[in-house]
């Protein structure tokens, strides 16, 4: 029977620790696997990601460019002939569009462009929309909220 008392790992599963600085019969005696002096070899030492030797590192010899604007609205961009999947009557709004998969990010915007044609009436209640995609939807006989 099988109980927490005598269970033990699977043959080959574990390795045994390696014990450093046992000794050099051990084969990790004297200088402990560091090899001979330098950096590595020193306690407490560790190269910081990005260390080039003393040399100038990359990330501070390549020039800092731009800004990131953190007022930058993000829009979910949409044209009107993806809308011709709806029902007739339909109000396209930001939760019928990612129900339909139309959109991914819950968040963003959601913008409607005018390329290609509306041929259902459908209301329309998005954060913002092209001229010409409002004309097509009141042109289909259709509304924008």
């Amino acid at each position: 029977m099988i109980n927490l008392s005598n269970l033990s790992p699977q043959p080959g599963s574990t390795k045994q620790k390696k014990r450093l600085g046992r000794g050099h019969g051990s084969g990790h005696g004297k200088t402990s696997g560091r090899g001979h002096k330098g950096q590595k070899a020193r306690s407490g030492s560790g190269i910081k990601l990005g260390f080039e030797g003393g040399q100038m590192p990359i990330q501070r010899r390549l020039p800092k460019r731009g800004f990131t604007n953190i007022f930058k609205i993000s829009y979910a961009i949409l044209n009107i002939r993806d809308l011709n999947s709806f029902d007739d009557g339909a109000t396209i709004n930001r939760e019928s569009l990612l129900a339909a998969g139309m959109i991914k990010n819950s968040d963003a915007q959601v913008k409607i462009l005018g390329d290609g044609e509306l041929t259902k009436k459908i209301t329309v209640d998005v954060d913002k929309l092209s001229k010409s995609a409002q004309a097509k939807v009141e042109a289909a006989g259709g509304t924008v909220a």
